[in-house]
């Protein structure tokens, strides 16, 4: 099968290679992002390979469909970024890799938290200038903290059991409630009573219409005075602009993200040597209780290795004919 992979970089290039030894599909890698400006890329190609930052919207599916395209194939988790009923409508099936790593995602959660409490930041730039000051450095404990997760597949119930371990009481809200992440320690209550109990707040969620903008000005207003927030999800979880007038009135005590609402154009690419014209992700950056990682949650070398091997056990059963075991559809409307 002919494959065009784009959003490729170098790390892309390798584990994809390595996993294609045994499958032998024809790849080719584009750097560029998938846009209506990059769709003729795929033109006589069977396939595209897509990360979350690609363009499926129902112009740039047209365009690929009509260059010859009939598969997609996600190399993520998450499909919010596709328009299902358009792919759907031109012939395009999309398959994804359901789970890769959730000890990857839900590790660099901590990571953050951590980060974010005991100033960890602050302190490697402070003691590289020679300065061994702790005056600003206070954290404090997480042992005995209220935890909230929203959120408990795969990912949310690794973080539920790395957060126990740290004696931390954990309450939890998920639509589907998950009995291995009860057996792990989390209870479960309703969304409003854990914005009020929670000294820490994980978003574990996939973005749905439901999830979209979860975190906004009401919510915000429910969470304890200087809790934490913590994104390595899906950044339209969070209104920004909102976020941002907590942090400025100090009501929002901590905020990490792993992920943002307008990363496309930011996200994995080296900008240092331009002006970042984003005002308000610039915003973000001039809080010091803010840490933000560039979506890098996911990369571990075992979530790369997991990841293309997915990738291309999909492509191989598009090939072959048989069943697509992680095929996507859009959502079917009830019989009236």
């Amino acid at each position: 099968m002919r494959v065009a992979v784009y959003s490729t970089k170098p790390y892309d290039h390798r584990s994809l290679t390595v996993a294609n030894a045994e499958h032998r599909h024809e790849l080719t890698f584009f750097e560029a992002r998938l846009t209506q400006d990059t769709a003729a890329l795929a033109d006589g190609f069977d396939a595209i390979c897509a990360f979350v930052n690609d363009d499926l919207s129902e112009p740039v599916l047209g365009r690929i469909a009509e260059g010859g395209t009939r598969l997609i194939a996600l190399r993520s988790a998450g499909f919010n970024h596709v328009d299902l009923p358009a792919a759907e409508a031109r012939g395009l099936r999309v398959v994804r890799v359901p789970a890769y790593s959730p000890y990857a995602v839900a590790e660099h959660a901590v990571a953050l938290i951590l980060t974010l409490n005991r100033k960890v930041h602050r302190a490697y730039a402070r003691v590289r200038e020679g300065n061994f000051a702790l005056n600003g450095l206070l954290g404090f404990d997480v042992h005995e903290r209220t935890v909230g997760v929203v959120g408990t597949g795969a990912i949310g119930t690794v973080f539920v059991r790395i957060m126990r371990g740290f004696g931390c009481r954990v309450i939890a809200f998920d639509p589907a409630p998950s009995t291995a992440a009860e057996e792990a320690g989390a209870e479960y209550v309703e969304l409003d009573r854990l914005f009020a109990e929670s000294d820490i707040i994980a978003l574990h969620a996939p973005l749905t219409p439901q999830t979209y903008h979860l975190v906004n000005a009401d919510t915000l207003a429910r969470m304890k005075p200087g809790a934490m927030l913590v994104n390595t999800s899906r950044g339209a979880l969070i209104d920004t602009v909102a976020v941002i007038a907590a942090l400025k009135t100090g009501h929002l005590g901590y905020l990490g993200l792993d992920v943002y609402e307008e990363e496309a154009d930011l996200f994995f690419e080296d900008l240092s040597d331009r002006v970042i014209t984003d005002d308000v992700f610039s915003r973000l950056l001039t809080f010091p209780n803010v840490v933000i990682t560039g979506h890098q949650a996911f990369f571990t070398a075992e979530a790369l290795a997991h990841i293309a091997a997915t990738t291309l056990d999909n492509l191989t059963a598009a090939a072959s004919g048989a069943d697509l075991v992680n095929e996507i559809h859009p959502p079917r409307r009830a019989a009236s």
